[in-house]
């Protein structure tokens, strides 16, 4: 009789700690991780009217033909910007004196234009879109030779979650197994193997190629392989302002300043250009980066904070979104998204709670979306 009681008496309190189970925050390991931006001071501002301005003059719009895809859209701009620009990368002086607006002019009638140039005009368009997008430069930097110094951007892919390489001058990116690899990431693949496991991908619909031609100093067809193209990102600077089109010329200097990631490459070894360290070295200009996650920083991202008191749950978010201009959440098995504020407080009843959140830019740009998931 005992025995039977006591088994009861079990049964009812393995029931009622069961009705009485906490709620808890569970790990969502596909979350993307979050990196601070601590190394870059501005970006564009893109409520500025020269961005509207850019998108009418030249019906950028007209580009997409409907494409919703946010990485294809980037690649046909690029597409768009090479039929646009002609190369010329040996005269003595070009027009336009930098205004992304004055390029594009120029070359719709029949200017070419140099490398710096197309990073110029790319960081403008795809800005324009709300697509954060950072100027950098690159060189060889090899005593010796080759020489050399090349103006490319990085863009932030949400869709792959990543910075990606866009040269804009040769229309074309590297890729490692299908996702796109920023500049940092085709330095790795050179100085390992020669970006043996790298392909080099043309145009919006990323053929792979093993080499480019141009012409060269001569006019000379000349040919660069995909290894020449990757140890161009042996050495790389960014710019730590990051507003280009909207302050040039006013900031001129402040755009002088340059980010350099310090790791051992770049402790052991000088980068040379024009047959001389670069001309960075041992001034205002040269800023060192210790962390390479200072580099990587995610934009459009989201860090949340969830803390759980009984049966309420309060959801701090942080984001280092450039114009931002909301957040947004939506259960798993909702369709629709709906604005918040930073702060979320939830009443919890059910047995488990599926939510995603995300940053929105001005230009509309949704970010990456964060998962969070509590359970009792």
């Amino acid at each position: 009789m005992k025995a039977k009681y006591y088994s009861l008496l079990f049964i009812i309190l393995v029931m009622w700690s069961c009705d009485k189970k906490e709620y808890r925050s569970i790990d969502v390991p596909d979350n993307l991780k979050f990196k601070e931006n601590t190394a870059f001071s501005s970006f564009e501002d893109i409520s500025s009217p020269k961005f509207n301005t850019l998108k009418e003059k030249y019906q950028l719009d007209t580009v997409f033909h409907g494409e919703k895809d946010e990485f294809v859209r980037m690649l046909l701009l690029r597409d768009w910007i090479r039929d646009v620009i002609q190369i010329s990368d040996f005269e003595e002086a070009y027009p336009g004196d930098d205004y992304a607006e004055n390029i594009l002019d120029a070359a719709l009638n029949g200017q070419g234009f140099h490398c710096g140039h197309y990073m110029i005009v790319q960081n403008a368009v795809m800005n324009s879109y709300g697509y954060v997008t950072r100027c950098i430069g690159a060189g060889p930097g090899a005593k010796g030779g080759p020489d050399g110094h090349h103006g490319i951007n990085e863009i932030w892919s949400n869709k792959f979650q990543k910075w990606f390489l866009s040269d804009a001058k040769y229309n074309h990116h590297f890729e490692k197994n299908g996702i796109p690899l920023s500049a940092l990431e085709v330095r790795d693949e050179y100085l390992k193997n020669k970006v043996a496991d790298v392909a080099l991908v043309k145009g919006a619909h990323r053929i792979p190629i093993e080499d480019d031609h141009l012409l060269n100093a001569k006019g000379e067809n000349s040919k660069i392989t995909k290894e020449r193209f990757a140890k161009t990102y042996t050495w790389i600077e960014w710019e730590a302002s990051n507003n280009r089109f909207t302050v040039w010329p006013d900031t001129a200097g402040e755009l002088g300043r340059l980010n350099f990631y310090a790791d051992d490459y770049f402790k052991n070894n000088t980068w040379i250009w024009d047959n001389k360290p670069h001309w960075a070295y041992n001034t205002e200009f040269m800023i060192l980066v210790n962390e390479r996650n200072a580099i990587e920083w995610t934009p459009n991202t989201i860090k949340a904070d969830v803390k759980i008191d009984g049966n309420k749950a309060h959801i701090e978010l942080h984001s280092n979104t450039p114009n931002f201009m909301t957040y947004q959440m939506k259960e798993l098995s909702d369709v629709d998204w709906k604005d918040i504020t930073s702060t979320v407080e939830i009443e919890l009843e059910n047995a488990k709670y599926e939510l995603e959140f995300r940053s929105v830019n001005l230009a509309g740009v949704p970010g990456v979306a964060y998962k969070v998931i509590i359970a009792r």
